[in-house]
């Protein structure tokens, strides 16, 4: 495998894939978590920009929420809003269908790699063993 390049640009791509993929994974929370981080980061370090808020297309609740957008690049995303976002980004009304981020064809693995290497982030290995209890089936009328 290729060495991992820590560059804004394969960062971007990296969010981008793992949150492509994070919307129809069976356990998306660790995916959202390093995109969650990882967008942080990049804002801490002055690498991304809020851009404005936008009208949230699934809100909770059948009620109006709004999401934050933000610039990683030539890449948007969308974050959820804090207190001091609602005062300080203008907002944007409903999202525009008429732009689209720029495709990219990046591994899910490469993606995770390169996010968690920007991170420092672990992914728990730990899995909660399923308990399985056999049915126990009484004749009628029998007490157990």
């Amino acid at each position: 495998m290729k060495p991992l390049q820590l560059t804004v640009d394969n960062i971007a791509k990296a969010i981008f894939t793992v949150n492509r993929h994070a919307k129809t994974a069976l356990n998306p929370s660790f995916l959202y978590l390093l995109k969650k981080k990882a967008i942080e980061k990049l804002l801490e370090e002055g690498k991304a920009k809020k851009v404005g808020l936008h009208f949230s297309r699934n809100p909770k609740y059948s009620q109006q929420q709004s999401d934050v957008l933000v610039a990683v690049g030539d890449y948007y995303f969308h974050i959820p809003p804090t207190k001091q976002d609602f005062a300080a980004l203008p907002h944007l009304g409903a999202l525009s269908d008429s732009y689209r981020n720029p495709s990219v064809r990046m591994p899910l693995s490469e993606a995770k790699a390169i996010l968690i290497a920007y991170t420092g982030i672990k992914e728990s290995t730990e899995r909660k063993p399923k308990r399985l209890t056999k049915p126990m089936f009484k004749r009628l009328g029998d007490r157990y």
